[in-house]
C-alpha cells in the first residue's frame, strides 16, 4: 500500500507559526524517512491555528531538507491565480527537485470571502472558470497550447527535464468528472466531506479519458484522518486535542489552536457539543496500530484507492511524528 502526508500545518497552544512551520520540515523529513510517498501541504488564508498561507515557499524549503518524498501543494487553489504563474513557480521546483513535484489543485477559497476578495477579484467567476483554468494549466505544463492560441508560444520557465505531476482535489462529483475529463488523477477528501464517496469516486472511473501527454489510466488518493497510538486509550486521548478544536473552530473559538490534552478533556462539553464529537469520530480512524492498518485496508479495497493520504492533528508534534512512524511500521515496514 501507498501511503502519504496532507499537511495542514496546524498551529499548536502555546506555539509559534513560526515554530508550527519549523514541524511541518520536520514532519516531511521524518515521511522520507519513513517511506512516504508524498508529502502535499495545505493552502490556507487567514484562518486562526493553520499556519500555511504559501504552500510553494515551504515546499522550496522542505524540498531542501530531503531526498526521495514527492512534495506538493494540497491544494494551490487555482480560482486565486493565474494559470501561468501556477506553471512556472511549480516547474521551477520540479526544475530544482527532479521527479519530485505534485501540483493538488483545488478551487476552494481556503478562508473567508474577505480573504478571497483581497487575493482575486471577482472569486466566484473564477470558480465558475475553473474548467478553462484547468486546461490552461495543463497547456503550460506540457507545452501542448494550439498553434492558434495566443499561448502557443509562450513557455512557462524554467522548463524542468521532469515536468511536475497535476492531481486534481475535490470533494463532489463535480470536482470527480472534471478530474476525469481532463486524464487527472483525482484525490478524494474524506476526512473533510459529507458523502461517503464511494458514487463520486465511480463518476471520476466512469469520465475518465486519458490525455496524449498525462495520464494513461485512472488513478485514486483517497485522503483521511487518522490518529495512532500504542493503544486505543492513547490514541483517543491523543486526538481528543483535534476534535475539541475542531468544536471550538465551529463556534468561533479556538483562536489559541490546538489544545494541549489536559485542556481538551476539561473542555465544557453540552450535549450538542457530545453529539458533534460522536459524529467527528465516526470520520476519523482512531486506534493502535492494528486497528488503524485493518481500518486503512478496508478503506483502500472499498473505494479502489491507489494510495491513502493522511491528516493527521494533535497537540504535540512528537505524538503526529510517533503516529505516522506507528502506521509506517505496520503498513509499509512490515
Amino acid at each position: 500500500m501507498r501511503l502519504s502526508i496532507l499537511d495542514q500545518a496546524p498551529i499548536s497552544a502555546g506555539q509559534t507559526s513560526r515554530e508550527a512551520l519549523s514541524e511541518s520540515v520536520k514532519l516531511a523529513q521524518a515521511g522520507d524517512a519513513l517511506g512516504y510517498s508524498r508529502y502535499w501541504i495545505a493552502e490556507h488564508h487567514d484562518l486562526e491555528g493553520l499556519a500555511c498561507s504559501a504552500p510553494e515557499v515551504m515546499l522550496g524549503i522542505i524540498g531542501a531538507h530531503t531526498k526521495k518524498i514527492r512534495l506538493g501543494p494540497g491544494a494551490v487553489l487555482l480560482p486565486h491565480y493565474k494559470p501561468y504563474k501556477v506553471a512556472e513557480i511549480y516547474n521551477t521546483l520540479a526544475t530544482l527537485f527532479p521527479g519530485r513535484i505534485d501540483i493538488g489543485i483545488g478551487r476552494a477559497p481556503g478562508g473567508s470571502a474577505e480573504a478571497a476578495n483581497a487575493l482575486s477579484d471577482h472569486f466566484l467567476q473564477k470558480v465558475w472558470n475553473m474548467p478553462n483554468a484547468v486546461k490552461d494549466l495543463l497547456h503550460f505544463l506540457e507545452r501542448n497550447f494550439p498553434k492558434e492560441q495566443e499561448h502557443a508560444k509562450l513557455k512557462a520557465s524554467p522548463v524542468p527535464e521532469i515536468p511536475p505531476v497535476p492531481w486534481l482535489l475535490g470533494t463532489s462529483k463535480k470536482s470527480a468528472l472534471l478530474a476525469g475529463e481532463n486524464g487527472l488523477p483525482y484525490v478524494f477528501g474524506k476526512f473533510m466531506s459529507d458523502s461517503e464517496g464511494q458514487d463520486i469516486i465511480s463518476e471520476y472511473f466512469g469520465s475518465f479519458k486519458p490525455r496524449k501527454s498525462g495520464q494513461s489510466s485512472p488513478e485514486v488518493i483517497l485522503t483521511v484522518s487518522a490518529v495512532c497510538a500504542e493503544s486505543d486509550d492513547r490514541a483517543q486521548e491523543i486526538a481528543l486535542s483535534s476534535l475539541v478544536w475542531a468544536l471550538q473552530r465551529g463556534k468561533g473559538e479556538g483562536q489559541q489552536g490546538v489544545p494541549a490534552i489536559y485542556d481538551a478533556k476539561n473542555y465544557p462539553v453540552t450535549k450538542a457539543d457530545a453529539e458533534a464529537l460522536k459524529k467527528m469520530k465516526q470520520k476519523m480512524i482512531i486506534g493502535n496500530p492494528g486497528r488503524v492498518k485493518e481500518k486503512l485496508i478496508e478503506l483502500k479495497d472499498l473505494y479502489k484507492a491507489d494510495e491513502i493520504m493522511l491528516v493527521t492533528i494533535t497537540h504535540s508534534p512528537e505524538d503526529k511524528i510517533r503516529s505516522y512512524q506507528l502506521i509506517a511500521d505496520e503498513l509499509l515496514n512490515s
